[in-house]
């Protein structure tokens, strides 16, 4: 069974879960078929088109459910601004299609460069005992993350680190767990802990809901062994904990992928269990006070500053210890790739919050708590992160191979975050992949802008 067949698999049981829907009944509403399912599990594939059909059902079955939410509850809705009522209606889709995240990683170095700038901030740590405590609010596929492990490797080579990463998807997940093994072997002072929990909870390991507390799903994996490739065995091993640890359903109100049970995975050696002990983290006991966060595209550009700083930065700043730091990068635009979408898009305004509204509503979501903290957005020759898309000189020469054509475009469309709604009419003719081409000649390629900022807390 290819991966994207199991993906779409895993997303229509999500859907099926959550709507207590039938599979037969969900065939038939979304392609007619009521054995679609079922053909599915037994391995039978599906076309992109029969795909793309069946994952817009779902999509609109889930705006149905918000407006429904939305309109029971008038008294809620009218507490919001207008702004923040029509921002989930604009909200966009854009990660859902994996394929399209896995063609965005693996044909640019964002995650290369991100983690470069990350390892900037190590100069200006102070960690103190028992470990240098790292906070990764959004692990994705651990590209970021095995980077900076090895930049802190080179600058404290026998510190014990404890590593604590967030991530929400069952399968970056697996793919992270295949790239860390070797952190064990290079620095065995290491414990790394995943957890799906929101980023109110994740750097405490502690969910706010009582109920939930009580269902936390705890488990401590200890490494035998003393090669990678012993913990990559044991690592896989993991499956059908992370199976059934890293369940989800989609956010009634927002559409977003929701932990069904909270789940935590403490990773270390077990012959370094006894020197660890004070570093291990034990549930119900974990105090937050992390010397970096990285907070790395952990939201939709389109959201309101306010949302991203009540949500995610307020809570990941109180995480922080004396004298941390977090770095936050999201998209920026004003690069060869936001001119591609404005030639067919021309009102296209993907990042309406810059690094400077961002930490102004950081500092009014803090409140008092504010003074605590040095808030630095920076000038963008010093905040702009810029990454290109991999291209060889000579496919730009002449005639542009498809492949490449069909790179840049779901590059740009990703980046700046285009939904299927609007892509569908245009892909209908060819004119989207001859501007495309334009766009790299003209360029010379495809390089896209991030911006970068800090939010340090004062000592005490």
């Amino acid at each position: 069974m290819s991966y994207e067949i199991k993906n779409l698999l895993e997303v229509i049981e999500a859907f099926c879960n959550e709507h207590k829907m039938a599979i037969s009944t969900f065939g038939r509403l979304s392609v007619n078929d009521g054995k679609l399912v079922s053909r599915l599990r037994n391995g039978n594939d599906v076309t992109l088109k029969t795909s793309k059909k069946i994952r817009q059902f779902i999509s609109n079955k889930s705006q149905s459910e918000i407006k429904k939410v939305s309109s029971e509850n008038t008294e809620v809705v009218k507490k919001n601004s207008n702004t923040e009522n029509s921002e989930s209606d604009k909200t966009k889709r854009f990660y859902d299609n994996r394929q399209n995240y896995l063609s965005f990683i693996n044909t640019t170095n964002e995650k290369w460069q991100i983690a470069q700038r990350a390892a900037k901030e190590l100069k200006y740590l102070k960690p103190t005992p028992p470990a240098l405590k790292l906070f990764d609010a959004g692990m994705g596929d651990a590209t970021i993350l095995s980077h900076l492990l090895r930049a802190l490797h080179r600058r404290y080579p026998i510190m014990p680190f404890l590593v604590v990463a967030k991530e929400i998807s069952l399968e970056d997940v697996r793919i992270s767990l295949s790239k860390l093994s070797d952190r064990f072997v290079e620095h065995p002072a290491t414990v790394i802990v995943v957890t799906n929990m929101h980023y109110s909870e994740a750097p405490w390991l502690r969910p706010k809901n009582i109920d939930l507390a009580a269902a936390l799903n705890w488990q401590n994996v200890e490494l035998d062994g003393e090669s990678s490739h012993q913990y990559g065995e044991q690592l896989r091993d993991l499956n059908e904990f992370l199976i059934d640890g890293w369940k989800v359903k989609s956010s009634k109100l927002t559409g977003n992928p929701i932990y069904i049970r909270p789940s935590v995975m403490v990773i270390y050696r077990k012959d370094h269990k006894f020197l660890l002990n004070d570093v291990i983290p034990k549930p119900g006991q974990v105090e937050g006070n992390y010397d970096l966060i990285i907070a790395s595209q952990p939201w939709r550009a389109r959201v309101s500053a306010r949302i991203k700083a009540k949500n995610v930065l307020a809570p990941l700043s109180r995480a922080l210890s004396s004298n941390g730091r977090l770095l936050g990068v999201q998209s920026y635009g004003n690069d060869p790739a936001l001119q591609l979408i404005r030639k067919i898009w021309p009102d296209e305004n993907p990042f309406p919050v810059d690094r400077h509204k961002l930490t102004k509503a950081v500092k009014t979501e803090l409140g008092r708590e504010s003074k605590n903290y040095n808030f630095l957005s920076g000038s963008d020759e010093k905040s702009l992160i810029r990454y290109n898309m991999h291209v060889m000189s000579n496919e730009l020469e002449d005639s542009i191979g498809t492949s490449t054509l069909f790179a840049a475009w779901n590059a740009a469309v990703y980046v700046n975050q285009i939904g299927d709604d609007q892509i569908q009419p245009i892909i209908e003719s060819n004119e989207y992949l001859k501007i495309t081409a334009e766009t790299l000649k003209e360029y010379g390629g495809l390089y896209f802008n991030n911006e970068s900022f800090v939010i340090s807390k004062k000592s005490t």
